[in-house]
């Protein structure tokens, strides 16, 4: 009994720890560089790809084995009427194996294109992890920048409260007019519907990040209140296309696969050449010659090869087959390389753009803001100012840290598909 109730005991404190650790856990802030490692341990997508991609690594062992022999067992000059082995003496049984050998080279340009294939998949592997890091960074600054304009619209609840407030005060003494708490309030309603707008965009993209670290759907997620705001500076235009035409994954694959092309394309060409069989057979015979003597086994050795006589309508097509699709590859090249340089310039450009946002929002705009309101809410205190000029100065100053945080939330995302459109993490100076 007591051991029973001693176990009991132990598994109930076992699960509150369990239940502890998790909470505790889901407590803490989800830090930007624990979601990327999450995604990429957790990603159905990128785990099925590699599993692809190690399938496709076994091909070339296979293709370049000899295809297996044949043995065969033959009764050969078997007379009917008797069913004699010992009657003819040209009646055998016939134990023999053949080994089909392809023409010189053949096995080895069809591994050769196997493993073409299988760096293909392996190059394509990387280029979704490239893709799935971005999408996490993506939707992660997405959750940011919510979560600093639901406290930007906090904030200024809190401050139109106050010009309520005062507006009130004014009323009550005679100085002010009713208007103006009306249009205090009309203005907090609608920092209210912003917040709720808002919110529904943040459980969306709450969801998404769940989903893409193979989390419940509902979980919460919780992002740091601060970041680093400081933006680096990213190399020259011309050399982040030269280090993608180098790095980027997805154009890795594509010169594999138009590798693979020219082999299949080559071992079109040899198919004009003969592929052989070689044969061996033991023939056991049963009876006596003449003499009384014990009758021989035959020994026998066979070689034959394919004749290419109907080259011009098989072989010459498929040979002009493999080189249609060789273009095709190549083609699908050039566009490869095009799209990537489209991609590495636009996230340039929308980098740039942003990175000029938020230097003019944080050093100018913002700081011009403030001051403005701070000196309309003064004058309007003591009758210098329009309460709705102060609420307008208040609602900018609303409008401009919230474009600043979307600014920053904007580069920090042109930033990752910088490094996704290049290929790699260097692309600063």
């Amino acid at each position: 009994m007591f051991y029973r109730l001693s176990s009991f005991l132990c598994l109930l404190l076992a699960g509150a720890f369990m239940l502890s650790m998790t909470a505790a856990a889901a407590a803490q802030p989800l830090m930007l560089n624990t979601a990327v490692t999450k995604a990429l341990a957790a990603s159905p997508e990128l785990a099925a790809m590699k599993a692809r991609a190690k399938a496709l690594v076994a091909i070339s062992d296979q293709v370049e084995a000899l295809p297996d022999p044949y043995l065969s067992i033959n009764m050969l000059n078997l007379p009917l009427d008797s069913l004699s082995f010992s009657q003819e003496a040209m009646t055998q049984l016939q134990l023999g194996i053949t080994q089909a050998l392809p023409y010189p080279g053949k096995l080895a340009l069809r591994a050769q294109a196997a493993n073409q294939e299988a760096g293909a998949v392996a190059a394509e592997v990387t280029e979704q992890r490239l893709q799935l890091v971005q999408a996490v960074k993506t939707v992660w600054w997405n959750l940011f920048y919510y979560d600093r304009a639901l406290a930007v619209v906090e904030r200024n609840e809190a401050l139109l409260s106050q010009f309520v407030n005062v507006a009130e005060t004014r009323y009550q003494v005679g100085r002010g007019l009713q208007q103006d708490i009306l249009l205090a309030q009309l203005e907090l309603s609608k920092l209210r519907d912003n917040t709720i707008r808002l919110q529904n965009r943040r459980e969306n993209e709450a969801t998404r990040l769940n989903v893409l670290l193979d989390y419940p759907p509902g979980r919460s997620v919780q992002l740091p209140v601060t970041v680093d705001e400081k933006l680096p500076v990213l190399a020259s235009s011309s050399v982040l296309q030269t280090r993608a035409v180098a790095s980027r994954p997805a154009l890795a694959a594509q010169n594999e696969r138009m590798a693979a092309a020219r082999s299949r394309t080559d071992l079109a060409q040899k198919d004009y050449a003969p592929d052989f069989k070689l044969g061996a057979a033991y023939g056991l015979r049963s009876g006596h010659n003449a003499d009384g003597t014990r009758r021989a086994d035959f020994g026998s050795v066979m070689l034959s090869m394919s004749l290419p006589l109907y080259a011009g309508s098989k072989q010459a097509r498929a040979v002009d087959q493999r080189n249609a699709e060789w273009l095709v590859q190549k083609f699908w090249l050039q566009q490869q390389r095009n799209r990537v340089a489209v991609e590495v310039q636009q996230a340039m450009n929308d980098y740039q753009r942003a990175g000029q946002q938020v230097t003019l929002f944080r050093e100018e705009i913002i700081p011009q803001a403030q001051q403005t309101v701070d000196a309309m809410l003064a004058g309007y205190q003591v009758g210098k100012v329009d309460f709705l000029n102060l609420v307008r100065s208040q609602s900018q100053l609303y409008d401009y840290e919230t474009e600043y945080w979307r600014a920053l939330s904007t580069a920090n995302q042109a930033l990752a598909r910088s490094v996704a459109a290049v290929g790699e993490e260097n692309i600063y100076e």
